[in-house]
């Protein structure tokens, strides 16, 4: 039998490999999946069915049965570069009460607590079974989500409560925002400034769209909101532009612009209702342009598709969490997971983490010894359950 491992020992494990989203995650998911079977573990391994540089992996202990608690985390982590780092970012270190790493928070931490706790669910022989879904390409949009949920299905028995522990501090997230995002890529027609009225520029035209967008963040600022959306910051739909560029030179009316918009849509508000308004107010803008010049326009180009998680009566997840940390107060937040997606697929669903969501992707990252070790306390706790078959 394999060495057996602690909670640090494998989030070091896990932080030395530098699983980029536009990197390859293989080398981790082959070390996780040695450890586990080292320690009798089932698992199985879901590789991308585009991308062979990828796999998600998922994992079962305990009774060949429905209801296990699943732990969700995911394996990719956000780039390095450009941040002014103290450190090796992946390798961790300790000082002054924190682990430094890239990952560490978000989602390392939680990963390696969870393998810990899986090869002691085995060793204990838990009357309730636990189950590991470890996905690939979080940090690009949730990409990984669904093909693993879908793969997962055929080969283990249904889980019943997801825990999904994205960093939050401990505290039982019942819901967070769903999101979609597209690149906006306008189309123009060049001439000289002079003959402006000629021309089409894509510059000019971006911005009638990008108009669009805050007008809509006034309306959606100034409605009151409902039950659910009241219980977010802020407390509506939020549009946003992240990145923006084109022109060719100031005298040329410009024939390429393009940005990078995203949606932040409260739950229970339709992604597709939303969708469909902004590809409204494109085709207007589109036809006013090729009025002009047949040949200009504007693409849309997907770039992801977050499910909302939202807030569940009488919820399996819930209900566990709040009895495991005696966390009985309302948490929701404007960011988004893997667990609407679980949420969907007929699971009962919660983020529950340790780490601070601010750490996240910034350099230094960081997870707190305390917060670390409360995921520790947390898993010994739902082991106790599982043991008692609860």
């Amino acid at each position: 039998m394999a060495k057996t491992l602690s909670a640090r020992e494998i989030m070091e494990k896990l932080v030395s490999f530098p699983t980029v989203s536009s990197d390859t995650n293989l080398p981790l998911i082959d070390w996780v999946e040695d450890y586990l079977q080292g320690h009798g573990v089932k698992t199985q391994r879901h590789p991308h069915p585009e991308q062979p540089i990828k796999a998600a992996l998922s994992a079962h202990t305990g009774p060949w049965e429905e209801g296990a608690v699943v732990l969700s985390g995911h394996t990719d982590v956000v780039p390095v570069e450009g941040q002014p780092w103290d450190n090796d970012p992946f390798t961790v270190v300790e000082k002054d009460g924190k682990y430094f790493g890239r990952g560490c928070c978000d989602m390392k931490g939680f990963d390696a607590i969870a393998i810990w706790a899986m090869v002691e669910a085995q060793k204990r022989g838990v009357k309730r079974p636990l189950q590991l879904a470890l996905s690939y390409d979080e940090e690009v949009g949730c990409i990984g989500a669904i093909p693993l949920i879908e793969a997962m299905e055929p080969v283990l028995p249904k889980g019943s409560a997801v825990i999904v522990g994205e960093p939050s501090m401990m505290q039982a997230v019942t819901g967070h925002k769903g999101g979609q995002g597209y690149t906006v890529r306008v189309r123009g027609f060049e001439v000289h400034s002079s003959l402006l009225p000629t021309g089409v520029s894509a510059v000019l035209e971006a911005a009638k769209v990008i108009e669009w967008i805050n007008r809509t963040n006034a309306a959606n600022r100034n409605a009151a909101p409902d039950e659910v959306a009241a219980m977010f910051f802020p407390p509506y739909t939020t549009l946003h532009v992240g990145r923006i560029h084109g022109g060719t030179a100031r005298n040329i009316t410009a024939k390429d612009c393009w940005f990078d918009l995203e949606m932040r849509v409260v739950p229970g508000e339709d992604k597709k209702t939303w969708r469909n308004a902004f590809k409204a107010h494109v085709a207007e803008v589109q036809a006013a342009m090729q009025a002009i010049q047949p040949g200009s326009g504007i693409d849309l180009e997907p770039l992801f598709s977050v499910e909302a998680l939202k807030p569940e009566e009488n919820g399996e997840a819930e209900a566990l969490v709040r009895a495991i940390t005696g966390d009985n107060a309302t948490h929701v937040v404007s960011y988004g997971t893997e667990a609407g997606f679980f949420q969907t697929k007929g699971y009962s669903a919660v983020v529950c983490g340790p780490g601070d969501i601010a750490q996240a992707h910034q350099p230094n990252e960081f997870i707190t010894v305390a917060q670390f070790d409360a995921g520790i306390a947390f898993m010994e706790r739902l082991l106790t359950r599982l043991q008692e078959g609860r």
